[in-house]
């Protein structure tokens, strides 16, 4: 990513009055600003995903083969890429906690920011569910403390990591930090034991379906399986969009937010390919295509390597709780910025003495839980969150194009290298991301639009009625009105 040398745009406004909310609503919905460098948001950026390179990835070669599930990441990939490109020059433009929803909310109006921002939250409420799961599965396998994999699991996994982040957002992001770290190391010390017994011959072993059009032993379920593993070529990037919602904590966000991206998005691409590559070369393709710990079963082939696959269990729990663990600080964030705008009912943005949203983070904590109890079925609602990311991603590159389309001269102290054209990349993929999901679970793509639904009901009959001017995304758009008047004047 290269800068362009620009002006600067004017700090995040810090109005204090709000038409229903009186003086000081804003001041008993602040966050701590200056909490996160560059540093500990490339930290957030890895932890968001890293879990996806453990477990789920591996269920896309059962859908496409390596060659399909690896031409379907090459263009999961790219999407992701172009639409960082894309984030990393809004983040600059629009500084605050709402993400994509705020960079929706300025280029396609209450609508578009609403649909953006319900999309997301879709995402980042439904996956740590789904995660928490996971973990309750890693910790029976690895017989921990004598549990099963099961509610008081999931209780503790949410009680413990969402007191963290109402300590402080601060020793959060330096918590997730180390946990990602050592998930990090273990992915790289895994991909040097499985390259020992690597054998090009295990990359295409299965088993090819001759009636599928354009099948091969590099595409066993032919053409049509590349599409149907797009949905899993996105584990090793899902979350990575979620960066820009730590922006009101950043320092310097116009800066650490387009490096941390960068960064994070080049980190994630290198782990992809050593973990793809050393795990279906080491034991087979077929033979990790089903596995819930795919890394574990890659590494069954060398007796020599049993202390590895002790390590790689306990690295993939570590990589778990840091995708879990960050991923509900970006759910709490998102509700944040919703609620105080008054998308979402008013009182979920409250803060506390330690400037953490509590109620953003409760209230959508005990919804996981009550969903990880009620149902134990994690691919289920990742299913569903995966669903509701693409819808994110498209309005969110559609945004960057609308802005740089109609507002031309809006100052960009970053701009994205291709313009609209990478962002129109990002846009046609994350549209054919968004079929593809009903190619994999069509169950799971109903109930997230049924969800959608209800949420556009409660803002067309209620909340678009109720808006908050002074909330940071609506003085943007309140400040852009005035400007193109002036201009049309």
């Amino acid at each position: 990513m290269a800068d362009d040398i620009g002006a600067r745009p004017a700090a995040v406004p810090e109005p204090t009055k709000s038409p229903e909310g009186g003086d000081g609503y804003l001041e008993r919905r602040t966050l701590r600003r200056g909490s996160a460098g560059w540093l500990l948001l490339t930290g957030l950026g890895v932890a968001y995903v890293v879990s996806g390179d453990f477990s789920g990835w591996n269920v896309g070669l059962a859908q496409g083969g390596f060659g399909g599930l690896a031409v379907a990441t090459v263009l999961m990939g790219a999407m992701y890429a172009c639409l960082v490109f894309s984030l990393a020059e809004l983040s600059a433009i629009l500084p605050t906690a709402g993400g994509g929803y705020g960079f929706a909310r300025r280029a396609l109006g209450t609508w578009g920011g609403f649909l953006t921002g319900t999309a997301i939250l879709i995402e980042y409420i439904l996956a740590p569910a789904a995660i928490a799961i996971f973990i309750g599965d890693y910790v029976e396998s690895l017989n921990l403390f004598g549990l099963t994999s099961g509610w008081p699991v999931y209780l503790a996994c949410f009680a413990i990591f969402i007191g963290i982040h109402l300590w402080g957002v601060g020793e959060a992001l330096r918590f997730s930090l180390v946990v990602t770290a050592v998930a990090v190391l273990a992915l790289i010390v895994f991909a040097v034991g499985a390259f020992t017994g690597f054998d090009a011959s295990n990359l295409d072993d299965i088993a090819v379906d001759t009636t599928a059009f354009g099948s091969s032993s590099w595409l066993p379920l032919g053409v049509l399986g590349i599409w149907a593993a797009f949905p899993f070529g996105m584990w090793f990037f899902l979350g990575v969009e979620g960066v820009p919602l730590a922006a009101e904590e950043a320092k310097d966000p116009v800066r650490s937010m387009p490096r941390a991206l960068s960064i994070s998005m080049g980190i994630l691409i290198l782990l992809a390919l050593i973990t793809f590559l050393a795990s279906t070369g080491a034991r087979g393709a077929d033979a990790i295509k089903d596995a819930g710990n795919p890394l574990v079963v890659a590494l069954e082939g060398d007796p020599g390597l049993s202390w590895l696959k002790t390590f790689v269990n306990y690295a993939g729990l570590a990589g778990l709780v840091a995708s879990f663990f960050s991923l509900i600080y970006a759910g709490s964030r998102q509700l944040f910025a919703l609620s105080r705008a008054g998308y979402l009912p008013r009182f979920l943005s409250l803060t506390s003495k330690r400037k953490a949203p509590y109620l953003g983070l409760l209230i959508p904590g005990a919804i996981g839980f009550a969903l990880a109890a009620a149902t134990g079925n994690g691919p289920r609602m990742l299913n569903i969150a995966v669903f509701g990311a693409t819808i994110s991603y498209a309005l969110m590159a559609l945004s960057h194009i609308v802005l740089r389309k109609r507002e031309p001269g809006l100052p960009r102290p970053y701009r994205t290298p291709g313009g609209i054209v990478t962002s129109s990349v990002a846009f046609a993929l994350a549209l054919s991301a968004l079929v593809a999901t009903f190619l994999v679970d069509k169950d799971a793509a109903f109930i997230a639009l049924a969800v959608y639904a209800v949420a556009l009901a409660y803002f067309a009959i209620y909340s678009r009625h109720h808006l908050v001017a002074s909330a940071p995304e609506e003085e943007f758009a309140a400040l852009a009105e005035a400007e193109a008047e002036l201009s049309r004047d």
